[in-house]
């Protein structure tokens, strides 16, 4: 078994900016000419998301209101009363979502659903540079 681990880095604009990260994710597999692996994503930190979706127009509106409802923006959040940041619901939205996800790679093509992507959700509320890094075993 060995393991290849890369890095990139997306510029977000924060408030949960979604970005495609699918062709990223598949420019590192096919640039290392894999045919059987386990591709995992991650992002560092606590504001972050990485999950799995179809990335179209509807569903870039349905995600943030889903999750306003869950994490209100406008709520009182303890971590805001410490830190005084006013980002406590990125905290808990970053949390619900997880910061990473597998996929598997066959025949050399990541097993995404036909409508599925890798995306990265910033939550936080500021534009941010956000590293991602993949490590793929094979």
């Amino acid at each position: 078994m060995a393991i290849i681990s890369e890095k990139f880095t997306v510029h977000t604009k924060g408030n949960t900016d979604v970005i495609d990260l699918t062709r990223y994710v598949q420019n590192i597999v096919y640039k290392n000419n894999l045919t059987s692996a386990v591709v995992y994503v991650y992002a560092a930190g606590s504001t972050v998301g990485i999950t799995n979706i179809e990335f179209e127009p509807g569903l870039l509106v349905d995600l943030p209101e889903v999750l306003d409802k869950i994490a209100p923006v406008d709520a009182v959040y303890h971590h805001d009363e410490t830190w005084h940041d006013g980002n406590g619901y990125a905290h808990l939205r970053a949390s619900i979502v997880g910061n990473h996800t597998m996929v598997p790679l066959v025949d050399g093509v990541l097993q995404l659903g036909q409508w599925q992507q890798i995306v990265l959700v910033d939550f936080d509320n500021k534009a941010r540079s956000r590293n991602v890094w993949v490590q793929i075993v094979y």
